[in-house]
């Protein structure tokens, strides 16, 4: 059987879009996808993404790991589906989707910058210096002086598979402050196993992350990522972050087909 797949990435975050409205996609087969993914074997992705029918939106973004096993809610791909979506006629440039969280809405502002919104965050917990958040996806951070020398691989991998989070895993932040409101960051992402260009969940836990713990008092944060930048803004209140947006690029790069036999 054979499918086509438009290719989009987000600040780096790359993904395998599939038009899976007909429901004929095999989801549930994790070594295909994974194959999909395989940057050496595959297409190449750091996730694969089902466009589908939706009775609460006006579509459902269904993703997954480049692993291949379903994943949390995903930032960059979120964005990246949207403006797939658009690219199909299923919405202008506003809409709502829904994903494994819940609905989320959209709209594209300009030269394919899309913005969601994020569902509030209300749990915050501190592990010493780091500071571990859900914002659709699970997330540790860590405040670090100097963000290159880390070996976000290795360390992160080393947090992700540790305690506390032997039973779910979490994705692993490394955060260095710039000033008031610009911060670089770079990521370890479960499901990928490796450090990404980007993450878009992480730098909304980054964003609300070091507002939370005092480093600064702007609700407009900039997210240096290596992929890209991204703009997190958000109404705080204690313990409590809300109307969370997620602003950045999703950007169309190619399209193909494959074959499953």
């Amino acid at each position: 059987m054979k499918f086509n797949f438009d290719k989009y990435q987000g600040t780096g975050n790359d993904f395998i879009m599939i038009d899976d409205r007909s429901a004929i996609f095999p989801k549930d087969n994790s070594s295909i996808i994974n194959q999909l993914c395989n940057r050496h074997i595959g297409i190449g992705a750091d996730g694969l993404i089902l466009l589908q029918n939706s009775i609460k939106g006006d579509f459902k973004m269904r993703y997954f790991n480049a692993d291949g096993n379903p994943g949390s809610f995903c930032g960059n791909g979120g964005r990246c589906a949207f403006a797939f979506a658009r690219s199909l006629n299923i919405v202008k440039n506003k809409g709502i989707f829904e994903a494994v969280d819940g609905l989320h809405f959209a709209f594209m502002k300009k030269n394919n910058l899309v913005s969601i919104d994020m569902n509030d965050v209300v749990n915050f917990t501190k592990n010493g210096d780091s500071l571990f958040l859900d914002t659709g996806s699970p997330h540790h951070l860590e405040l670090v002086d100097d963000i290159s020398k880390i070996n976000v691989k290795e360390q992160g991998a080393a947090i992700r598979y540790g305690e506390p989070y032997l039973d779910y895993g979490t994705n692993v932040n490394y955060i260095e402050m710039l000033n008031e409101n610009t911060f670089k960051i770079r990521t370890y992402e479960r499901g990928v196993e490796e450090e990404t260009l980007a993450c878009g969940t992480g730098a909304v836990a980054a964003g609300v992350g070091v507002h939370y713990l005092g480093l600064t008092q702007s609700n407009c944060i900039n997210i240096h990522a290596l992929g890209g930048v991204l703009e997190i803004v958000f109404t705080p209140s204690p313990d409590l972050y809300s109307e969370i947006k997620l602003l950045g690029p999703a950007e169309f790069i190619f399209s193909g087909n494959f074959e499953i036999k």
